[in-house]
């Protein structure tokens, strides 16, 4: 039977309707592909959102939903974008010295209330510039940040406690002299800007930056379609609460979604016509190279490469991460955001940069039931330091640990023996005696291994002698120096005088710490040890601090 030519144009334009989407699909490459399956497979990342912008136009890619059996996100899925709000401040600096108003050069004490003077160390003010490209000598958090609830820190912060802080801060270092990156600075540059115009930041950045843009999905309080919309964060594999930053708010209060994203990406890169371009143009300005292999703009980090400067910033709030940027050069521009708190800034590299790699995603561990005779056996109160324990309960067929000053979490088998824990990335592992007793188990966490003695009805052991001192070379204990935050408003600072090694803590005085091998250190003066972790290369990447019966990492920032 012939077919006629109506039939044969629609078979036609139905064949070129399939390769047109799979051409689409096909620009995403194949790896990226398969390490987004890998992570909501692994249930790493709920969801993935990613745009596009390049000479080709504008492409969207989803993966997954806004929560578990939840809807399928979408270019309109809105996500906390955290510390990509520092690149909106910064426009919003640049566009006030465009216009003249104000200039980089000014010192942040003349916009300041009369009574609210922020100390400063060395002969130079602290500008409008440094606050923005994170050379003011502020430190990352505002030490007397002491939230109500930790899973929304910054929710009770108030502008009093701001200027109360910054206005007694002991400054560790001059002015312009380093890089430290600092929400604090980024917060209160926000606040300056609005406080100047007397309106709040979001309006600010509303008025002078999403309405000119048409970015309606763009707020810091959440309309009745976003929040219909919202994706739902996760951290550890449990649902988190959103963050709200109502006094530091341009440090990283931002809501969006992929579309409105990929729009400021793309008038940031001269793409679409926008009155803004001058001001997102000064904002990529380079102000200084002193953030190690980064170069920094107005907030905007700088990285070199394969084809070009790689100008982006990530962000992060207790469930999400999001990751924008571009490369003039090959006029791409990338924006990737999840409901997790697992980084996608490797996805967002390796679009713009090849030569980046993908981290390799673990494997999901699948959990299997213990017979309750099995777990019983497991309950007790194990000793790890002195002042570090972990408690073992039971219920029915679930287990639970607790260490000491922490928060009782679930633990999950992978076998009889061994378990993990979703909410943090630590495993445990019970050491059965020939008796089926046990008679110990075995934390990892951080890098770091730790053996547990069960104790016998909860007696402690006895309290070990002092450490013996050993001798670290001068060039080991230089590889220590530097400043690693162990919470928001917690950071130690580690400084070296020849072969001594001092650690001071936020709001405390400098004290010596003692080394028992080239990586453990102990204090004298109280029971504390720390002990410092290391990368493959030998770079030092963290600190772990017990004290207290408390054991916190601490990344290193600087």
């Amino acid at each position: 039977m012939k077919r006629s030519k109506l039939q044969l144009f629609i078979s036609l334009l139905v064949v070129l309707l399939l390769f047109s989407n799979c051409q689409q699909v096909g620009t995403l490459p194949a790896n990226v592909v398969e390490s987004i399956e890998k992570r909501i497979e692994n249930e790493l990342n709920p969801s993935v959102a990613i745009a596009i912008v390049d000479e080709s136009g504008t492409r969207f890619y989803n993966f997954g939903k806004v929560r578990a059996n939840g809807e399928d996100v979408d270019e309109h899925t809105i996500y906390e974008i955290g510390s990509i709000s520092k690149v909106f401040t910064s426009i919003l600096l640049s566009q006030k010295v465009i216009k003249g108003s104000v200039s980089l050069d000014d010192p942040i004490n003349q916009f300041l209330p009369e009574d609210v003077v922020v100390p400063i160390l060395g002969s130079n003010q602290i500008t409008l510039g440094n606050l923005s490209d994170h050379t003011s000598g502020l430190p990352r958090m505002p030490q007397n940040l002491l939230p109500a609830n930790p899973n929304n820190p910054y929710a009770d912060y108030s502008v009093d406690q701001m200027y109360s802080f910054i206005s007694t801060y002991n400054p560790i270092r001059e002015v312009g002299a380093e890089y430290e990156y600092s929400n604090l600075a980024q917060g209160l540059l926000g606040h300056l800007l609005a406080l100047n115009e007397g309106v709040s930041y979001e309006k600010l950045m509303i008025d002078n930056i999403a309405s000119p843009l048409e970015m309606n999905e763009t707020k810091i309080v959440l309309d009745q379609t976003m929040s219909e919309n919202l994706a739902i964060g996760h951290s550890g594999g449990m649902e988190a609460e959103n963050w709200d930053l109502p006094t530091l708010a341009g440090a990283g209060a931002i809501r969006s979604s992929t579309s409105d994203m990929i729009t400021f990406i793309s008038a940031n890169m001269g793409l679409n016509e926008s009155p803004l371009l001058p001001s997102m143009e000064l904002s990529h300005t380079i102000r200084h190279s002193k953030a190690g292999t980064m170069r920094v703009g107005l907030a905007w980090h700088i990285k070199k490469g394969a084809k070009g400067d790689v100008i982006w910033h990530n962000g992060g709030t207790g469930g999400y991460r999001a990751f924008a940027g571009f490369v003039k050069e090959t006029g791409k521009g990338v924006v990737v955001l999840t409901n997790s708190a697992e980084s996608v800034d490797d996805i967002g590299m390796h679009l713009l940069d090849p030569e980046t790699e993908l981290k390799k995603v673990k494997p999901k561990v699948d959990v299997v039931q213990v017979p309750e005779e099995i777990l019983e056996r497991y309950v007790g109160t194990y000793e790890l330091t002195p002042a570090f324990r972990i408690v073992i309960t039971r219920e029915g067929t679930r287990l639970f640990e607790q260490a000491t000053g922490q928060g009782r979490l679930e633990i999950f088998a992978k076998n009889e023996s061994e378990f993990f824990l979703k909410a943090v990335e630590a495993q445990v592992t019970f050491q059965v005696r020939d008796d089926d007793t046990v008679g110990s188990m075995t934390l990892f966490q951080n890098g770091q291994e730790m053996i547990g003695k069960r104790l016998e009805d909860g007696v402690a052991s006895d309290t070990p002698s002092m450490p013996e001192e050993v001798e670290v070379a001068e060039e080991i204990l230089e590889k220590y120096v530097g400043s690693y935050q162990l919470a928001p408003s917690f950071s130690i600072v580690i400084t070296r005088e020849g072969n001594r090694l001092f650690e001071q803590a936020t709001g405390q005085g400098k004290l010596e710490i003692f080394a028992k091998s080239e990586t453990e250190f102990f204090m004298k003066v109280v029971d504390a040890q720390a002990t410092f972790q290391m990368n493959d290369d030998g770079t030092v990447e963290s600190m772990m601090w017990f004290q207290n019966g408390q054991q916190i990492v601490g990344k290193k920032t600087r």
